[in-house]
């Protein structure tokens, strides 16, 4: 089979210049509505989440390959901008457990991090995949697909970025124990509002489309090919679409981050 990329990158490059007025908007309003949730001396965090609104990310695939072998397959462009910064402490983690304590972790270490340790622009990577990985699709993928199936009933929706009534406290008041950086608060969105960045990963996406297929999950009989583009181009918003987690993982690794799981 064979993937007509230079026709892909024409028409990215047509849809981004003809959208280019819209997406300066929105990245700026994106960018502004998190300023309040980071440090007011996170400047270097603050500059790299502006950057990262404006990245383009690729969600409109008819097919896709088993192995990417293409930047065009994936949002190279933000992952190159978390690759580069110069801001720090960075961690990137190993999210592969659905329903353990993951989201819960990461939001403590930030807290520590900015209010203990006083490093304002640290920054987390999730690197999310395996059966975690059910949190990177929106709620049509998982209602079409039944997602609930693939993890046995234990999760019947994308609980995970459904925002919680905490975050709509002021972070301001970051002690608060019912506020915004409460336990209260854990959800995808909220962490996503203080510079976490969650990558997803291709792999996972092709072997969850696989695993549909051979559960007779596959109402509108996809190919493979087929699905796993239908499941990539229903990531949840701002999530950064990486050709395999673990492989990212190490990329990131090189660049300084350390490793948490």
């Amino acid at each position: 089979m064979e993937y007509d990329l230079s026709r892909r990158t024409a028409l990215l490059g047509l849809g981004m210049a003809a959208g280019a007025a819209v997406l300066g908007d929105t990245a700026a309003h994106a960018a502004k509505a998190s300023d309040a949730w980071m440090h007011k001396d996170a400047a270097t965090l603050k500059a790299l989440h502006g950057k990262l609104s404006a990245a383009p990310r690729r969600r409109d695939f008819k097919t896709v390959p088993m192995i990417l072998d293409s930047q065009d397959y994936w949002d190279h462009e933000a992952l190159a901008a978390r690759i580069a910064y110069r801001g720090g402490p960075k961690q990137i983690w190993d999210n592969k457990d659905l329903t353990g304590p993951w989201l819960n972790l990461m939001r403590n270490n930030i807290n520590a991090q900015v209010y203990a340790f006083k490093h304002p622009d640290f920054i987390i990577v999730s690197a999310t995949h395996a059966i975690a990985h059910l949190a990177m699709y929106d709620q049509t993928i998982w209602d079409k697909y039944q997602l609930s199936k693939l993890t046995n009933g234990a999760v019947a929706s994308n609980r995970f970025i459904v925002e919680q009534p905490a975050g709509a406290a002021s972070p301001a008041n970051y002690n608060d124990p019912e506020g915004a950086f409460s336990p209260s608060n854990n959800s995808i969105p909220a962490l996503q509002r203080r510079g976490v960045v969650f990558f997803a990963c291709h792999n996972s996406i092709w072997e969850q489309s696989e695993a549909l297929i051979r559960n007779g999950s596959n109402p509108d009989k996809l190919s493979h090919e087929a699905l796993a583009a239908e499941l990539t181009n229903h990531l949840i918003p701002d999530a950064v679409l990486t050709p395999a987690a673990v492989a990212t993982l190490l990329e990131l690794q090189q660049a300084g981050y350390q490793y948490a799981t």
